[in-house]
């Protein structure tokens, strides 16, 4: 018996978020400038290059009048909430640019530090990662200090261990997206009221449950890096910083050097390009700045080479397919979600 199935193209959800910290103590958490620029470059980026609809793009910034904040909480709710809607097949985008920091100066603990302080944790990003549907990819971009690893064990494919340092950087003027370790503990210091040395017995305190499970006793430690569809562009290694630039640097508005570079390569190749060779070629257009920063990619060997975003080939284009199939014994089979491939997964 013949069943008509109507297969719809997969969506395209995006989470964006930029912290200038405008209102933080600056003693401790320096106001930036090009996070903002670089959120709303990315939306219009996702828009007219990749075919998302504004609609399915959800900015959060900490400019004034902004609502919901993009507070710790705020952020992983709306990760999570993106994740609720996804399906096998979707795409999904999540931006930060903003500041980084390392939670303890002996071990890699890196996080990301949203408006309020309430770090979110390479241990967030994995069990974020571990809630995606199968065959649905999230595209992890980071313009902050430290970014290097932020989904704890995802393989490296380029990074430290892969590729070479290299040693010719120029001393160019620009703010790091960094904040010291002992920085952050002294303001955390402040805010909690309490002694201790450790900066997650102060977000514990701060922020309860909202606080990562990487101070709750509930992480999650693989083993071994997973074979999953998380993809993590970083904006710098691990030990590295990311450059906050100012408008001299930036064509005219401050930005991040990573972000910034990163629209450069796609607007030099407007055609299908790879996780691997974007990141490589941002790596070299740094490199040819004078920049020490070295961007790294995080990810499975096949999303290494799969197209960034999944932008199709030319002549190809996202569309709901009608398909008639049969019925197998036990129902019926589709494999499908993927322009570009007919209903039984085969190329065309």
């Amino acid at each position: 018996m013949a069943v008509a199935a109507r297969v719809s193209s997969p969506k395209k959800l995006a989470l964006l978020v930029g912290c200038n910290y405008f209102t933080n103590d600056h003693r401790y958490l320096p106001e930036l400038s090009g996070c903002i620029n670089d959120v709303r470059d990315m939306a219009e980026t996702l828009v007219s290059r990749f075919g998302f609809d504004r609609r399915d793009i959800t900015v959060l910034t900490d400019e004034a009048g902004s609502h919901p904040m993009p507070t710790g909480a705020n952020i992983k709710r709306a990760l999570t909430d993106m994740i609720k809607k996804a399906k096998s097949g979707d795409v999904l985008v999540f931006h930060f640019s903003g500041h980084g920091t390392r939670l303890d100066n002996a071990t890699r603990d890196e996080a990301i530090i949203p408006c309020d302080s309430n770090c979110i944790t390479d241990v967030d990003f994995r069990q974020i990662v571990d809630l995606l549907p199968s065959g649905t990819t999230l595209t992890i971009i980071s313009d902050s200090c430290h970014s290097g690893g932020l989904i704890n064990h995802e393989k490296e494919q380029i990074g430290p261990s892969t590729v070479k340092r290299s040693i010719d950087a120029k001393d160019l003027k620009s703010k790091p997206r960094f904040i010291p370790h002992e920085s952050l503990l002294q303001h955390l210091s402040g805010l909690s009221g309490i002694e201790s040395q450790q900066i997650g017995d102060h977000l514990a305190h701060l922020f309860g449950e909202d606080a990562s499970d990487k101070f709750l006793n509930k992480a999650y430690h693989p083993k071994k890096p997973i074979a999953d569809n998380g993809i993590l562009l970083s904006g710098c290694e691990a030990d590295q910083s990311s450059a906050d630039l100012s408008p001299e640097y930036g064509d005219g508005k401050a930005c991040g050097a990573f972000t910034h570079s990163l629209q450069k390569v796609l607007a030099q190749h407007p055609g299908a390009i790879s996780y691997k060779e974007l990141v490589t070629k941002v790596r070299q257009l740094l490199r040819s700045q004078g920049r020490e920063q070295h961007p790294c990619l995080y990810c499975s060997d096949s999303n290494a080479v799969s197209p960034f975003l999944l932008q199709k080939r030319p002549g190809t284009k996202d569309v709901d397919i009608e398909a008639t199939v049969g019925t197998a014994e036990k129902g019926v089979n589709l494999t499908t979600g993927v322009a570009g491939m007919d209903v039984k997964g085969n190329a065309v």
